[in-house]
């Protein structure tokens, strides 16, 4: 505990309410997507196919934005996360983001509402997620020809995809290796990505947080948007390409240090 929180009856106080925040956040975020799991395993079933994927992506986007105004409300969390909003109409392309924390997809979702996202099969899975995931029609990336195959479908049929460069949190700063799925997907598809750059001063819930520790409050978060690249034609020369823009991108970019042993700050 700093010396600041730790002083005396407002320091006793202002801890408290740090923690009330933290587990109301985590309370709430289980208990929306326990609600709409329960809902949309109906919808799924009532809904005619063109109005399940739109329906269940609106609601997700909606449910996202409450729950962060809430954190915000709660003086859990502060947001800009305006940039995104310019994205929106935009024709298909790939939403490509650095990915510090598991905070990211919630908040690039809660802005963007005709958004793919490919998933872990395990939250697919999930009963807190699931449902809402499959309503939505979220990609499974159990198989890596399957989900590339679904990737570009969706791409195809007017939607934006969320995919994260790296595949996971990132394990070094300022961004970990670039996969070359991103880059073959964009080339497959015809489409652009859009590169996003996401700022946060605090190392909560990125690679190796405990998911039940609570942080320091505020946390403050940023993101803007980065450049835009064309589709690839080369797609490992690209895949290079990318990685090399966001170390560059991100060399001044707020960032906090890895609680992981893997990190390893770039020069």
């Amino acid at each position: 505990m700093s010396q600041a929180q730790g002083s005396g009856i407002p320091g006793i106080l202002r801890t408290l309410r740090e923690y009330l925040a933290f587990y109301c956040g985590l309370g709430l975020l289980a208990s929306v997507s326990l609600l709409w799991s329960v809902l949309a395993l109906p919808l799924s079933l009532v809904l005619p196919r063109k109005w399940k994927k739109r329906t269940g992506r609106l609601v997700i986007t909606m449910g996202f934005r409450i729950y962060l105004r809430a954190l915000s409300i709660m003086g859990a969390c502060r947001f800009d996360l305006k940039a995104l909003d310019t994205l929106q109409g935009e024709s298909p392309m790939i939403i490509a983001p650095n990915h510090p924390s598991l905070m990211d997809a919630l908040m690039v979702i809660s802005r963007l509402p005709n958004l793919a996202c490919i998933m872990k099969s395990e939250l697919v899975d999930n009963v807190f997620f699931g449902a809402g995931a499959r309503l939505a029609g979220y990609i499974r990336n159990d198989s890596l020809r399957g989900m590339i195959y679904l990737a570009v479908e969706d791409l195809r049929s007017g939607s934006h995809l969320l995919l994260f460069p790296e595949g996971t949190r990132s394990n070094r700063l300022p961004i970990g290796t670039v996969r070359g799925s991103i880059a073959l997907i964009a080339k497959e598809a015809g489409v652009p990505i859009q590169t996003v750059l996401i700022e946060t001063d605090s190392a909560f819930l990125t690679k190796g947080w405990p998911f039940f520790r609570k942080p320091s409050m505020p946390i403050h978060y940023r993101i803007h948007l980065g450049q835009r690249f064309d589709p690839p034609t080369d797609v490992r020369v690209f895949t290079a390409e990318l990685e090399s823009y966001f170390q560059s991108a991100l060399v001044d970019a707020k960032l906090p240090h890895l609680p992981a042993a893997t990190d390893v700050q770039s020069s």
